[in-house]
């Protein structure tokens, strides 16, 4: 989950002059503006602060899209609460972290007893080479129940944080929606 809390002077005097109606409207507008700014990474796949930084390519080409597979990260990314001059944004997936922070899942993995098949590549009667399909030749393997150490380096992609690029984005909404309510009021 991230935090961002507004602590700027001009948005302090506004509270005071426009009233906490028309600052919780414009936290919530925040929220909603750094909701669209992590979803976006999803799409652009990168992450902005001050340039743009390339998120690492998968290592197995034609895989589909990075981070998406069934889009359950990028759904579960929404405003978790919001506040007198702050709003969070998060997400409630478990793996959501490893992924914008990046890192190394050390863990034991149990593999069950099971039967193996055992598979031979053809070989085409016209040239001889083999070929990428497998066939079965009748004979079975027993694989015995074991444990197996698991060592998992996720790279880092980040899509919430702080960012300037979004501190950008909130400041100039902000620049627009006094420029609607100083316009409204002559």
């Amino acid at each position: 989950m991230e935090t961002f809390v507004i602590r700027d002077e001009v948005f302090v005097r506004m509270r005071r002059a426009l009233g906490p109606t028309f600052t919780n409207k414009i936290v919530s507008e925040f929220g909603t503006i750094a909701v669209n700014f992590s979803k976006e990474r999803f799409v652009k796949k990168n992450w902005i602060n001050e340039t743009a930084e390339a998120w690492t390519p998968r290592k197995r080409k034609a895989r589909g899209s990075l981070l998406v597979k069934t889009a359950r990260l990028k759904r579960s990314i929404r405003k978790i609460s919001s506040g007198d001059g702050y709003v969070i944004i998060g997400s409630d997936v478990p793996y959501a972290k490893i992924h914008n922070e990046g890192g190394t899942i050390s863990k034991t993995a149990t593999v069950k007893a099971h039967d193996r098949k055992r598979t031979v590549r053809t070989v085409s009667s016209k040239t001889g080479k083999k070929l990428k399909r497998r066939v079965d030749t009748g004979d079975i393997s027993r694989v015995k129940a074991h444990t197996r150490k698991m060592n998992l380096t996720i790279p880092k992609r980040q899509f919430m944080g702080e960012s300037k690029e979004l501190e950008n984005r909130t400041r100039s909404h902000l620049r627009l929606r006094v420029d609607q309510i100083l316009n409204q009021n002559p």
